[in-house]
């Protein structure tokens, strides 16, 4: 009898704990994904994401233990300009032949205030995973108008080194190493 209750009262609190788990999914149509890399050291050339997937996935009210997924189509980068487009595509840069994605799962988050938390995870670009630490900023959270879910809006913001990822043979003069990253975006939880 007592190992009955034992296994009853583990399931509960197992069930409970999985209930707790709210699931906040990207809203496409309030959201970007971009990146900035200096060009001769003298201007700076944006490109973005035009397809890209994002979760977050957290049992507090203030998201200070929040778990980040988040993926890019990177066939789907644009920078504007067709020539520079095409060569992103090839081998020396981010082979999207053989990598199409560019994907990032937290490890960690650490809360700085109500508003500012440092995100550790892993970042995959052209096979190679790389922790990083980047920014994430609260922007605000309410209601959402239609469904009346709740909602909260985040920027990501972070710096990489382009050739950490085996992204591009060029030197640093030529197209920085350092490549900004920009997320920001509305969640709506599930």
């Amino acid at each position: 009898m007592k190992k009955a209750l034992f296994f009853i009262a583990t399931f509960m609190v197992a069930t409970l704990t999985i209930t707790a788990q709210s699931v906040y999914k990207l809203d496409k149509a309030h959201a970007s994904m971009s990146f900035t890399v200096t060009h001769l050291g003298m201007s700076e050339i944006d490109g973005v994401f035009k397809d890209y997937e994002a979760t977050i996935t957290t049992s507090k009210e203030d998201f200070s233990d929040a778990v980040i997924e988040a993926s890019a189509d990177l066939t789907t980068m644009s920078t504007n300009n067709g020539g520079r487009d095409g060569h992103l595509q090839k081998e020396d840069m981010f082979d999207t032949a053989n990598h199409p994605k560019l994907t990032f799962k937290s490890t960690a988050i650490e809360k700085i205030d109500d508003k500012n938390f440092k995100v550790t995870g892993d970042l995959t670009i052209k096979g190679t995973t790389k922790s990083v630490t980047l920014d994430l900023k609260l922007l605000g959270t309410g209601e959402h108008r239609r469904s009346k879910k709740p909602m909260a809006g985040f920027k990501l913001t972070g710096t990489v080194n382009r050739t950490d990822f085996g992204v591009g043979a060029m030197p640093a003069m030529m197209v920085g190493e350092a490549v900004e990253l920009r997320a920001s975006g509305e969640f709506v939880q599930e």
